[in-house]
């Protein structure tokens, strides 16, 4: 793997790691292993004594203060005191906070726990009605939640508005990085970004539109067995529109034809817990749009990923036909 998760840096983030399970009560025979790269990695830890398993995520550096991480661990420990939803335990340490960490090359690394979930990711070649029927429940208890939990002293987590997304001081860098893009799609996209400006100004953000989301309920971070929907990984979770959790959750399939139906089980399902005036369903596609081209920076800024790897520059070409049709539609 190129850029900055080489294997052998893999490798040292995984022995560092290893080495602070104990911290969460495992035996020195705990074997760990790599389960996924994104904005962090996240290795699986297994303790042949008795069975546990744990989700280590050692965080990114650069990214998120450590207020951050803990603000995002304590709303995680809320939504599961209230029962909202279904997301696996944050682990404390010995001096009752979540934050564990080791030292690689003089820098201390941040390494967070979870109980581990079962559970199989949807796939975005199945038939999704039903699950983002679920789906749309789900959004709308996370956003009732949000609205009501009295947030602790000193919690902060990050704001994805159009000038932190794809503006002039984005989270996850420049889409005109992106792989493969020429100067007449640049025009297009630049085209775009300024119509989701206009559109996001008039919406605005007011509190019944505009609060603390998860930002980031992708397939990958769903987990289904039987009935259960369980969401993993609130890394990215912010203050942003309401509406943008189901453009995330089209993340990288934002092109299908099947999107439609997808967003009408997910408003009909967030009607059944919620009410979802028109006009908040009428904005889905442009928040589609944003996460889109929020995306396509994402993947010029975090090439070394496997998932930015997969995608590429074909990722490009299929946002400037979605562009095309977004400023066609909008008239």
């Amino acid at each position: 793997m190129a850029g900055l998760y080489t294997d052998d840096f893999i490798e040292t983030l995984r022995r560092g790691a290893a080495s602070l399970t104990g911290a969460w009560g495992l035996s020195p025979r705990a074997e760990v292993s790599l389960l996924a790269i994104s904005e962090n990695a996240t290795f699986l830890a297994e303790d042949p004594d008795d069975g546990t398993r744990i989700v280590l995520r050692v965080y990114r550096p650069g990214y998120h203060t450590r207020a951050e991480m803990e603000s995002e661990l304590a709303w995680i420990t809320a939504l599961r005191a209230d029962a909202v939803i279904d997301t696996p335990e944050p682990l404390r340490v010995a001096d009752g906070g979540h934050i564990a960490t080791f030292d690689l090359n003089g820098t201390h690394r941040e390494v967070a726990a979870f109980r581990f979930m079962t559970g199989a990711e949807p796939s975005p070649d199945d038939d999704l009605t039903d699950g983002f029927h679920a789906l749309g429940a789900l959004s709308a208890r996370l956003h009732a939640h949000t609205r009501q939990w009295p947030r602790p002293p000193g919690f902060v987590r990050k704001t994805w508005t159009w000038e932190t997304t794809v503006g002039p001081t984005p989270h996850w860098g420049d889409w005109r990085h992106a792989l493969g893009l020429a100067a007449d799609g640049a025009a297009l996209l630049e085209r775009t970004s300024e119509a989701l400006r206009r559109r996001l100004a008039a919406y605005g953000t007011g509190p019944d539109r505009f609060g603390l989301i998860h930002a980031d309920l992708r397939l990958a971070n769903l987990l289904v067995e039987g009935a259960r929907l369980g969401v993993i990984d609130f890394d990215d979770c912010g203050f942003g529109w309401f509406g943008y959790d189901f453009a995330a959750a089209v993340s990288f399939f934002e092109h299908e034809p099947t999107i439609p139906a997808l967003q009408d089980a997910w408003t009909a399902g967030y009607r059944t817990v919620a009410p979802l005036p028109a006009e908040d369903e009428a904005m889905l596609p442009t928040f589609v749009m944003l996460r889109r081209l929020l995306l396509t920076a994402w993947i010029a800024s975090h090439n070394e990923t496997p998932t930015a790897q997969e995608l590429g520059a074909a990722y490009t070409d299929g946002t400037l036909m979605l562009a095309d049709r977004f400023l066609s539609a909008a008239g």
